[in-house]
Parts: structure tokens; C-alpha cells; sequence
């Protein structure tokens, strides 16, 4: 028996002795917690003795607990509800959490540290009623270094982690929002997307390593292209030279050797290698990562890194001298189950790869920075990427702790993030106001310390100068205009007829350095209620709810689906032209989408065309937008969407390449009908396509037949490729029949009444300026109707194309171009106490949900009538689509197909009227229309 425990014990101590060393002890798990939310934590030493708490699992927060106050709120359309997505649970204030950890003993004579990845905002830890430290950081791992004298064995790890505002004017106030809580905008600490959680989240861990290793190694690619700058932090003597070692992430070694290190500061050195052979470029095609190593008498330190330079070449912006083109889009910490951001690489490597899929190649970052995982996942996707300060500010530079925090934040974000090649940008904050010197001076500290990346004082602001043209220390520039005009759209879609030959040249091309236009798009799109069910998480669509509720009360639940659909396929209209006006514009860098998915803060901004899960809603497939939105996009330019029989539509060719430089190609195009006949095609031969803007390549002149109306499709495509892109126009004959024997056509609603009480058919068309409802309008709500209410706001048209009443009048269920001389000049009317059926229905907004009609019929007295809102009556020579749109309806009125099912009286319809304004149209008008 003492054999057998001798050989046992034996055999143990071989064990022990070949065990690998652990350098790491994972603490996530079951921990205490308990609430302060009187502060008194501290003066009672909460930390000294055992939490009698709640148990909760870390990584996580209290919403993922349910611990916190239950949120009251019902389901309602005001300001509580629509402000954003409604948590669950909620806590701001000191949460006290505790484990007992503990400490191996072969760790005394290491250095070890305690690995908090991400905590919102402010951490402090005690070892047994000891204080180790106190961190404040919103964008980075808050690390405390375990003191020598804390022993081997179990100990009690308290950590406090307070969530509350920790510094003023990091934050702009969105004064909209009555509770208090939910004012704060910026992302980083905000309820509108992330929410101020408290917990801590990611790795949760007690890290051992050798005393006086080597640290903070950064990789700087030469700005030539011709070398590596790699510099350490050695904490004590370096003695003799150190090993650089470069290899690949598969482990293929590229580079090793000995080498001097110059001494730079105390404890910082340098070395300098010229290129080495094998190392490869990183880009967004060719995303080539590598692991460098230093081994020095201490010790070895290492890190993944990427061969880039990003630069401006005479206003362009270039990476590895080559010109690129940002096609972005911004994240604002927009994950609905959790509140939070995901801390894992698999979750950003799938949200990344739907992105590409939609063509994408950049994420902007919105006032805030996102932990490694985001970096690891673009890094590995090729994918570029913009970080801020957690900072959106009208009051920059007011208060000196503030400023120091910022100052603090940045740092940070260069020595933590500094080496993934996938961060290009850094912007001190979004839309910021106040001191310009403070941010000037930021930046400049910034550019001196690392010149790896590209940095701005702010993306974009409304305070002018500032946001009209570049600041002195400014490397790019981020703006929606300059000081000679506007460089996105928005109101310019309204403004102005539609024209595809425009681009934002006149505002863009004395800028002299790279130019990106700023949150281009936010068209709304109406909420889809399938949606609701997905939100499974720690928020709660209260919002969504209430317009659902809302909704089913006014009958209009059925019709959710089409709002969702016909909304979203304006917007994508709008974004396909906004992003092709960008790839136009030779003097331009890029643009930043707000956004390619929904927006569930800031008054319920649902301007995707993808859900806030990154989920489509069926209205563009990746493949259709990725056509006008990648790295080599056909392009037209074009005079306007509607074309009479005999003129001639003319179209340029150009070619926006932003891949390679491709020989000898073929371009292709054609027109074809709606039913796919080819009316006449053609190909360039021989055609060159270097990197960058391709105009003028040649024209498509196409002399317009229509007998009858008809849309066309209009294709351009590089041959033996995938890329091709579309655009529709709608051709019209010149004329067609306005009148009618058997018709009464009219503004008059009395001449109207008097014709329906005899049993005659009347098209009522009154002057849309005296009608009530809201005024028409093509583009859809901008943002928000809670955010931005004092906007007409309504989304677009909606029509069964299939009715009999567009026979002769094709068109798609939705707002299209050929609508706009229709909305811009017609009113919505509510038609809420009618009962009528609409021919032409306008979707209104998710806060009032009117029934709204441009046009519509009902039987009236004994006759039968169609009322238009929208303006039929006037100037229809040069108003083709007007025209047009008026002979098919009095051709279906003639028609047995014009049997209206519902009955309404004259008195309830006169209700659409402005009292005391006239409502029927002049003879001068009449006149000038070219009818009798």
C-alpha cells in the first residue's frame, strides 16, 4: 500500500510539474450584486464584508437580469413612448458587484492585472476592504494593476460600477423627449440605442505575466511604403539587441532578426526595417494581416497588424496611393436584444458581411468607438472603419475635466485600437459646437502621435464656420454643405424636378483634402409590424405597439404591410440617386449613409431599408443595391425622367471605378419596355477603365415613339462582369384626350353637386390650395415626425397599379419619378370620416395615421364621382404626366369598370374645403391648361 501511494504521489508531482502555467483566470460567471442607488456603499465598506445581493451572471448587465426599476409605460403615441425603444428594466446609479477570486500562488512574482473590457462609464475595485483604483473610460477596457502585497489564495473582488453621468457637456440635450433620462444623444452614453446599461460586458478576467515584460508594441507602416516603424515600452534596461519577428497570421515567417532598438523616451524604443520581402498591402480586396513580435531581455510582445498607409494625393483619398471611395454607413450601437454592443468577433464578422453584401466599405462609428471584436471582424472583412470620441457637444471646451476625460478617451483609443489597419478615421465627435481651438488642438496632439490614421475636428457641424469648410488641423472633411453649396440631397429632391445629370461639384471641388458627405439619406420608412415580435431582448417596441394599436383602431391594420413596402421603395429610390450623384462627382471621397438600417431612437427615426436587426423588409435585395452602391458602378447621366413622343432622350455614359484599372472592356446597353422588348440597344468597344471618375465615354440618343404611354428601362453593364446598374423613364404621347361629352369636369364643388343630384358623372378637380390636408410633398418624413414635427409628413403614394383607372397611365404601386409634378402640386386630404375608396392613397405618418387620398371615387346624390386633390386642370401642355394621368381616368369613367362601391354625401365631402378660401381654379388657369 505505501508503494501504490508512493508511486501515486510520484506520478502526481510529474503532473504538476508538466501542467502548463496559467496566465489567465476567466471570472465571468456568478457574481453578487447589490444596488446603491443612496450611495452608501462606501461609508458602510461594502466592500469588506460579504454582499447579502442578487445573484446576476458576468459578462452582462442589470437589464439582462431584470434587476431595476419595471418600466410603467403603456403603449401610446406621445413623446415618452415614441422617443425610442422602451427598457424593460432600468437602473442609473452605483450597482455593487462581488466574487471571490483567487490568486495562484506561482503568481507572486508576476505582474497581474484585473481586465474589465467594457463598462459604462465609471469602475472602482477592492481587494477585500482594499481600493485598487478608480477608471472612467467609454471606449476601452478599464485595467487595474493588483498590488505586490495582495497575497496568494482567496481573496473578496468588489467592483462598483456607477453608470450615472460622470461629466457635463459630453452630450447635446434632445429636448423633445420629456424624460429626463432619454434627452442624452450622444451614443456611447444614451438610451436611444445603447442603453446606459450598468454591468460589465466582454472579457472579465486576472491576467499574470512577467515582471518588467515588454508592452504597447505599435506598428507604423512608412508613409513611402517602404518600411516599418515598430516601437515598444521596455520598463526596465533593455539589454542587447531584440528579436523582430514578422509573420503571417498563418504562421508563415516573412521576416526575423536581431537588431539595435534606439532608445526614444525612458522607457519607449524603436526599430526600423525597411520593407521586408513578402509583406503584402492590406485593402479592401486584398485584406492581408500579419503578427509582429518583439523579444527583448524581458520578455516578448506581439500584435496583428496590417500594411496601409491612408493619405490625401492632391485633395484625393488614397490608401497605399491608390484613390478609394467610402461607401459608409453609420452604426450607433443599434443592437435591440441586448442594449449593448456585441464583444465577440463572430457577431461583427456576420453585421459586416451584410454590410458587403450591400456594397459597402466603411462603418462610420457615431460618437462613440466599438470595442476590438469590431476591429478584429473589419480587420479580417478588409472593411474601413471611423471611430469618435464618445462626444456630440454644443458646449466643447467649457469645462477643463471635460476636456481632460476627452483628451484621455483619444489617447486611449490610438495606443488601444492604433494597429488594426481596418481604422482609417478618427473624428473628435459628431456635429460638435463650441471652442474650435480645443478640437484643433486635439487633433493636432493626435496627428503628432500617430499618423496612421486620418483625423477631423468634428463630422460635420452646423456651427459655421466650422461646418462649411475644412479647420486648419483637419485631415478629411466631413460635411453636408460648403460655403458654395449643398453636397447630399434631401430637400433638393423636393425642390427640383427630377434630373440625373447633376452632381455636387459646384460645393465640392475647391475643398483640398478628402470630402465625405455627412448622413446622407434618413428617409423614413414606415414601421413594419411583423417586426415586433423579433424584440425578445431587454427593450421592449412600445412604440411599435402604439402604432399598431393605433392603427387597427382606425382600420387601417391590413394596410401595414404595403405602408412598409411602398415607403421603403421611395426611399430606395431617393438613396439610389443620392449615392450615384455622389459617384459622380469627380472631386468627391465618399459618403456616410444614416442609414442602410433602422434607427429605433431619436422620436422612432426608421430610415433602413433594413430592420435594426440588419434584417431585410423585402424592399431591395443586396443585389439590387449593391448594382449602384460598389466598387465599380455604371453610371448615366440624363436630362429628366419623362419624355414626350418625338423628343429625344440622351444619356452619357460614365463609369465610377474605384477597383482596378480594367482594359479593352465592352460596355453594353439597352432600353426595353415593361414587357421586356428590346427597343434599341448598343455597345462601346475598347473602353479603358482607370480608378476613379470614367466620363463621357459615350451616348445612348434614343428619339422617344409613344403612341401610348409607356415606362422604359434603361440598362448599362460592363461586359463579362457583374456590374450593371438601371433607370427607368416614362415616355408620353403628346396628346390625348382632356374632355368629355358624357364627363363633367370641374372645380367647382358646387357646379359638382349640382350634376351628381341629376344623376351625371363629375370629375371634381378643385384647386388643391383650398383644400384641407397636408401638402404634397414627394420626398417622405425626414428622420422622424416625433424628432422633427413641424415637417409636412407624409410617405409617398400608394396604388393598386392593377386598377382600372391606370390603363393608360403605367405606373408601379409606388411613389416614382414620373409622380413628382403629381405631388408636388396636389394636397393630401384626410378622408378619415369618408368612406371612400382611394385610387390613389397617401401613406401618412406613423404619429397622426390619417386615411389619406390624392384621389378617390364614391357615388354621390344620384350620380357618380371621382375627386382629384391633385392638380389636373392647369397648364397640362407642358404637364405630360398631369395629362396623361387625367385621360385615363375619364377613359375608365367612361368605362364599365367605373361602378363606385361606396355612398357618401355632398355635405360630408365639401368638409375637404378651407373655409372661406376658394377652392376652384380660375379662368385664366382654365384657360392657360389648353382644353376646352
Amino acid at each position: 500500500m505505501k508503494l501504490y501511494q508512493t508511486v501515486v504521489l510520484v506520478f502526481m508531482l510529474i503532473l504538476g510539474a508538466c501542467a502548463p502555467k496559467v496566465d489567465r483566470i476567466d471570472l465571468s460567471g456568478k457574481w453578487q450584486v447589490k444596488l446603491d442607488s443612496t450611495n452608501v456603499g462606501k461609508q458602510e465598506n461594502w466592500a469588506g464584508s460579504k454582499l447579502e445581493g442578487r445573484e446576476i451572471s458576468l459578462p452582462g448587465t442589470l437589464d439582462d437580469a431584470e434587476i431595476g426599476t419595471p418600466n410603467k409605460l403603456k403603449p401610446a403615441i406621445n413623446n415618452y413612448v415614441m422617443s425610442n425603444l422602451t427598457r424593460k428594466y432600468q437602473y442609473i446609479g452605483k450597482a455593487w458587484y462581488q466574487k471571490e477570486i483567487e490568486i495562484p500562488k506561482d503568481w507572486k512574482e508576476k505582474s497581474v492585472t484585473l481586465n474589465l473590457e467594457r463598462v459604462l462609464w465609471e469602475s472602482t475595485v477592492y481587494i477585500d476592504d482594499i481600493i485598487i483604483g478608480t477608471a472612467n473610460s467609454l471606449i476601452g477596457a478599464h485595467s487595474f494593476e493588483i498590488p505586490d502585497n495582495i497575497s496568494a489564495g482567496k481573496h473578496m473582488l468588489t467592483i462598483c460600477v456607477d453608470n450615472s453621468n460622470k461629466y457635463p457637456n459630453i452630450n447635446v440635450a434632445g429636448t423633445r423627449y420629456p424624460d429626463k433620462v432619454n434627452q442624452d444623444m450622444a451614443h456611447a452614453y444614451t438610451n436611444h440605442t445603447q442603453i446606459k446599461w450598468n454591468g460589465i460586458i466582454g472579457d472579465i478576467s486576472l491576467n499574470a505575466s512577467d515582471q518588467n515584460k515588454p508592452n504597447n508594441i505599435q506598428v507604423y507602416p512608412k508613409k513611402d511604403l517602404k518600411g516599418l516603424k515598430v516601437t515598444f515600452e521596455q520598463p526596465v534596461a533593455l539589454d542587447g539587441a531584440v528579436a523582430l519577428n514578422i509573420k503571417t497570421i498563418n504562421g508563415e515567417e516573412i521576416y526575423s532578426k536581431q537588431l539595435e532598438a534606439l532608445k526614444v523616451s525612458n522607457n519607449e524604443f524603436s526599430i526600423e526595417v525597411d520593407k521586408p520581402e513578402g509583406l503584402e498591402l492590406w485593402d479592401e480586396f486584398n485584406p492581408n494581416l500579419y503578427e509582429v513580435s518583439v523579444k527583448t531581455n524581458t520578455g516578448t510582445v506581439s500584435t496583428t497588424f496590417g500594411y496601409k498607409v491612408v493619405g490625401n494625393n492632391d485633395g484625393d483619398l488614397t490608401l497605399n496611393d491608390k484613390r478609394i471611395f467610402l461607401r459608409g454607413n453609420l452604426e450607433c450601437v443599434i443592437f435591440p436584444l441586448t442594449g449593448y454592443p456585441p464583444m465577440q468577433k463572430e457577431d461583427w464578422t456576420t453585421l459586416i458581411k451584410q454590410a458587403k453584401d450591400y456594397g459597402l466599405n466603411h462603418l462610420r462609428f457615431h460618437s462613440w468607438c466599438p470595442p476590438k471584436a469590431a476591429f478584429e471582424a473589419a480587420d479580417e472583412a478588409g472593411f474601413y472603419v471611423q471611430v469618435e470620441l464618445p462626444h456630440w457637444s454644443l458646449k466643447v471646451g467649457e469645462d477643463q475635466a471635460t476636456n481632460a476625460f476627452l483628451k484621455a478617451e483619444a489617447d486611449k483609443i490610438i495606443k488601444d485600437y492604433g494597429n488594426h489597419p481596418s481604422f482609417i478615421f478618427m473624428a473628435m465627435g459628431n456635429e460638435l459646437e463650441g471652442d474650435a481651438a480645443f478640437l484643433n488642438s486635439l487633433v493636432k496632439d493626435l496627428k503628432q502621435k500617430d499618423d496612421r490614421h486620418l483625423y477631423a475636428t468634428t463630422a460635420f457641424s452646423f456651427q459655421r464656420p466650422m461646418g462649411t469648410r475644412p479647420e486648419p488641423e483637419d485631415e478629411y472633411f466631413i460635411a453636408q454643405w460648403t460655403n458654395r453649396g449643398w453636397i447630399r440631397g434631401q430637400g433638393v429632391f423636393n425642390d427640383k424636378p427630377p434630373h440625373f445629370n447633376a452632381d455636387y461639384t459646384s460645393g465640392a471641388e475647391h475643398i483640398e483634402m478628402p470630402l465625405i458627405s455627412h448622413e446622407i439619406g434618413q428617409y423614413s420608412v414606415y414601421p413594419d409590424m411583423s417586426e415586433i415580435e423579433k424584440y425578445t431582448g431587454v427593450l421592449e417596441p412600445l412604440n411599435f405597439i402604439a402604432v399598431k394599436q393605433d392603427l387597427e383602431k382606425k382600420g387601417l391594420l391590413d394596410l401595414a404591410p404595403d405602408f412598409t413596402y411602398n415607403s421603403g421603395k421611395l426611399a430606395a429610390l431617393l438613396y439610389k440617386e443620392e449615392i450615384e450623384r455622389a459617384l459622380k462627382t469627380p472631386s468627391f471621397d465618399g459618403f456616410q449613409l444614416l442609414q442602410l438600417q433602422d434607427f429605433p431612437g431619436q422620436g422612432t427615426a426608421l430610415v433602413g431599408l433594413l430592420n435594426a436587426f440588419w434584417e431585410s423588409k423585402g424592399v431591395i435585395s443586396a443585389e439590387e443595391f449593391s448594382q449602384f452602391n460598389s466598387e465599380l458602378v455604371p453610371l448615366i447621366r440624363f436630362e429628366k425622367a419623362v419624355y414626350e413622343n418625338g423628343e429625344s432622350f440622351k444619356a452619357t455614359i460614365e463609369v465610377a471605378n474605384f477597383f482596378k484599372d480594367m482594359k479593352n472592356k465592352t460596355i453594353n446597353f439597352s432600353i426595353t419596355d415593361d414587357d421586356g422588348k428590346e427597343v434599341k440597344s448598343g455597345s462601346l468597344t475598347n473602353i479603358n477603365l482607370s480608378i476613379g471618375n470614367n466620363t463621357d465615354l459615350g451616348v445612348i440618343d434614343y428619339t422617344v415613339e409613344a403612341k401610348e404611354a409607356r415606362k422604359l428601362n434603361i440598362s448599362v453593364s460592363v461586359a463579362e462582369t457583374k456590374y450593371k446598374n438601371s433607370w427607368n423613364i416614362w415616355v408620353y404621347p403628346k396628346t390625348v384626350s382632356t374632355a368629355s361629352t358624357d364627363i363633367l369636369i370641374t372645380s367647382s364643388f358646387q357646379e359638382a353637386s349640382k350634376a351628381l343630384h341629376k344623376g351625371k358623372t363629375v370629375l371634381l378637380n378643385p384647386d388643391y390650395k383650398g383644400l384641407k390636408g397636408t401638402t404634397g410633398r414627394f420626398v417622405p418624413v425626414f428622420w422622424s415626425p416625433v424628432h422633427f414635427p413641424d415637417q409636412p409628413a407624409t410617405m409617398g403614394v400608394m396604388v393598386n397599379e392593377a386598377h382600372p383607372a391606370f390603363n393608360h397611365f403605367p405606373t408601379s404601386s409606388h411613389t416614382d419619378w414620373q409622380w413628382w409634378d403629381l405631388c408636388i402640386k396636389s394636397k393630401s386630404v384626410i378622408i378619415d370620416s369618408l368612406k371612400v375608396t382611394p385610387i390613389v392613397r397617401v401613406i401618412d405618418n406613423f404619429v397622426t395615421n390619417h386615411h389619406l387620398a390624392n384621389v378617390f371615387e364614391a357615388n354621390v346624390g344620384q350620380g357618380k364621382l371621382v375627386f382629384s386633390a391633385i392638380d389636373l386642370t392647369t397648364d397640362l401642355n407642358n404637364r405630360p404626366v398631369a395629362r396623361q394621368l387625367r385621360y385615363s381616368l375619364l377613359e375608365y369613367m367612361k368605362s364599365d369598370s367605373f361602378n363606385p362601391s361606396e355612398t357618401i354625401l355632398m355635405k360630408d365631402l365639401e368638409q375637404v374645403k378651407i373655409e372661406g378660401k376658394s377652392s376652384t381654379f380660375s379662368a385664366e388657369d382654365v384657360y392657360s391648361s389648353g382644353y376646352n
